[in-house]
Order: structure tokens, then C-alpha cells, then sequence
């Protein structure tokens, strides 16, 4: 007889503890899955919340073939783990989503970029560097982007490179280097697919960025954008989870440029920054949609409830410690404000310490509304 999927007795594993990890099984919780964590930091977002939560390496062979080897499902919240790891235990039956193959692929932004060229989806050209003095061949390019091939998280890894003098702030590590795209708009769509290979996309958003963290700032949901660009987004997002025939939630970033074409930027095969409004936004949230796509389940509306804003709430610059939170109880005043802090004590500049979300039936009032919030609330030490 099956293993229900529900209950005390089935295990879900998830390498990773982060605040993705910690909004993931708050929804969980409500299926009464028990989802067991591993991850290096024994203050993580999710050591309060999981089933059981252990300590270990993502990194170590050895730690995440051990935390596998008695869990039903295993899921990642992150992409830098341990892939050969995965690998067997996929070898011994285990079910891992998304899948082993699916993560190498995305792991590195070279083989990514490859595999959007060897599948005719539009991306901005790209060179592969093995070191900086090899972007020696390119200055007839510049200005380019430069992006770290692995390792590379939360505004990280990404280096503009405008000129010659800029070089000697660009990593000296094997990279990918990028002709600055004229873009109109930054766009996501969530994509989402079970074993049964049914797909759903949300509607698309668009994204607003600190120039200086290179962090989302504002999210708009729904991006205001007309329906031949929607509907070709979210097309090319069901195109890329089924040529990875992933399992799982799949976040497709675009560039919108001024002719209305889309270029993919780059993909995270898991809950993302970009999709936390659906918590509040839509029929069905991001997190329960993984969930929901990890354990061979229907997949779930994806219905607009109302339009929102996102702002990330970042550390603030200069202050490093213990986090207060000026101005909370005063944007909780606002209507249609939902607020989610990730549990995490320290905060450090530019550190993503949670997310609060506006909801309206106007997307123009939740954007005034947003904007009174983040001249409000501060996030010191």
C-alpha cells in the first residue's frame, strides 16, 4: 500500500532553512506534511518550525546523502548544495524535486545560458570567462554585465563592467559576461509542474531594483504590461520547466525590451522573492503551489484575489546586530498591510530580514501606500 503524503509517518525532507524554507512549511502545516530540515546554521529561519531540524554541510557529500536516506520526498530551498549527493539518492528511489539534473543545469550560469542557446529561448548574448584577464577580448562590448558562474545569491555574484577601469573591480573567477540589455522592464513569472506533467503559470509581475544591492525593492502584481507580452511570458516560462522536465516551482526572470520582446534573464527553480505576494495575491500562494507540484498533487488556482505591492525589508546601511524594527506598529495601521518578518535576530546592510505586502483592488493605491511604508519603517540595530 502507498505512503499517504500526509501525516506522521511520510517525510519530507528540505536541504536548506531559510525564510523560503520557513513560508513554505507554514503552508505545509496546513496538509499536515512534516518536513524535516538540514541546514549549516543553527539559528535559521526554519529551526523553530520544522518537523525536526539538523544541522549540517549542504555543501558535504556525506551530511546530505545521510539526511536523504529515510525521507519519502527531498526538496532544496536554495540551488548551492551538494549535487552528487542528490544524485544517489536518486539512485537508490529516492524522489527528488527538482531533480538532480535540474539543479546542475542551474547551478551554473554558463550551462544555464547554454541551455536557453540549444533550446531557441531568447536570452541576451553571452561570453564564458575563466578569468578576468580574459574580458581583454570583449572591451569592444562594453559596457557588459559580469556574473559569477556559481555562488552567486541575493544581488551577489553581479558585477557591472562599463569600462576598462571597471575591470579591476570584476571577479577573478570563472564567469559569464553579458551585453548590457536596454531593457524597459524587469518581469517574473512562477511556473509550476507535477510528476502528472501538469503546468500552471501566475500572472506575470514586475520587479523594481536597489541599484546599489541589486535586490528587488518593489514588486507590482500584476505587471502592467499588454496581453501579447503576458501571455508570451508566461508561454516561455512553461516552455523552460518542460524542456528541464522539472518537478517542482520554477521563478522565470525577464528583460522586457522596448521592442515588446522578452529576453530570460535567469531561472530559480524554487519559491522566490518575486512570488512572495501570492501569499495574500492570489488563489493559491507560491509556496503551497511547490507543495503542491513536489507531491504529485493538482495544481492549485493561480487566480488574482486582489493586486499588491511587495516591498523587501532590508537591513539599513551602517548598522550591524541585534534587529529593531522602527516604524512596525505604525505601518500595520495601514489596510490591506500583511507583514512577514523571517525570524532572523541579526541584521546587517542591505540583509533580507522579511517582506510586507500591500493588497488593493487598486494597484495605484497599493503603490501609494508602499511608498508611505518604506519611508517608514527602518530596520536598525
Amino acid at each position: 500500500m502507498q505512503k499517504k503524503w500526509y501525516g506522521k509517518s511520510f517525510r519530507l525532507g528540505m536541504i536548506g532553512g531559510g525564510q523560503l524554507g520557513r513560508m513554505f512549511i507554514q503552508e505545509a502545516i496546513n496538509f499536515d506534511v512534516q518536513v524535516y530540515v538540514m541546514d549549516p546554521d543553527p539559528n535559521a529561519p526554519c529551526k523553530e518550525s520544522a518537523s525536526l531540524f539538523t544541522i549540517g554541510n549542504i555543501l558535504d557529500y556525506q551530511s546530505v546523502l545521510d539526511f536523504g536516506l529515510d525521507k519519502d520526498v527531498i526538496t532544496v530551498e536554495m540551488e548551492n548544495i551538494n549535487i552528487e549527493a542528490l544524485e544517489e539518492l536518486e539512485r537508490r528511489g529516492k524522489k527528488v524535486f527538482p531533480q538532480s539534473k535540474v539543479l546542475r543545469i542551474i547551478q551554473d550560469k554558463g550551462i544555464q545560458k547554454e541551455f536557453y542557446r540549444e533550446n531557441n529561448i531568447p536570452t541576451a548574448d553571452f561570453y564564458l570567462l575563466n578569468n578576468i584577464s580574459e574580458i581583454k577580448e570583449y572591451v569592444h562590448l562594453f559596457p557588459l554585465m559580469q556574473k559569477l558562474r556559481k555562488g552567486g545569491y541575493d544581488g551577489k555574484g553581479v558585477q557591472a563592467i562599463r569600462n576598462e577601469e571597471d575591470v579591476k573591480i570584476g571577479f577573478d573567477s570563472p564567469s559569464i559576461i553579458e551585453k548590457m540589455v536596454p531593457f524597459e522592464k524587469e518581469l517574473s513569472v512562477i511556473v509550476a509542474r507535477n510528476e502528472k506533467g501538469e503546468t500552471i503559470t501566475y500572472p506575470a509581475v514586475e520587479c523594481e531594483f536597489n541599484p546599489e544591492a541589486n535586490l528587488v525593492e518593489f514588486l507590482f502584481a500584476p505587471a502592467s504590461i499588454d496581453e501579447k507580452t503576458e501571455l508570451n511570458a508566461r508561454e516561455l516560462a512553461v516552455q523552460i520547466i518542460e524542456k528541464l522536465e522539472m518537478v517542482g516551482i520554477l521563478a522565470v526572470e525577464f528583460f522586457l525590451l522596448k521592442d515588446g520582446s522578452l529576453l530570460v534573464n535567469e531561472i530559480a527553480p524554487r519559491p522566490h522573492n518575486s512570488g512572495h505576494h501570492t501569499i495574500e495575491c492570489n488563489v493559491t500562494s507560491q509556496f503551497e503551489q511547490h507543495l503542491r507540484s513536489i507531491l504529485n498533487l493538482p495544481l492549485g488556482s493561480t487566480k488574482i484575489i486582489q493586486k499588491g505591492v511587495m516591498i523587501n525589508l532590508l537591513g539599513e546601511k551602517g548598522f550591524e546586530g541585534s534587529a529593531i524594527y522602527e516604524g512596525l506598529e505604525e505601518i500595520i495601521a495601514y489596510e490591506g498591510v500583511y507583514v512577514h518578518l523571517y525570524g532572523k535576530e541579526y541584521t546587517k546592510p542591505f540583509r533580507k530580514m522579511g517582506h510586507i505586502t500591500i493588497g488593493n483592488s487598486s494597484l495605484e493605491e497599493a503603490k501609494t501606500i508602499a511608498l508611505k511604508i518604506q519611508k517608514t519603517i527602518k530596520i536598525i540595530a
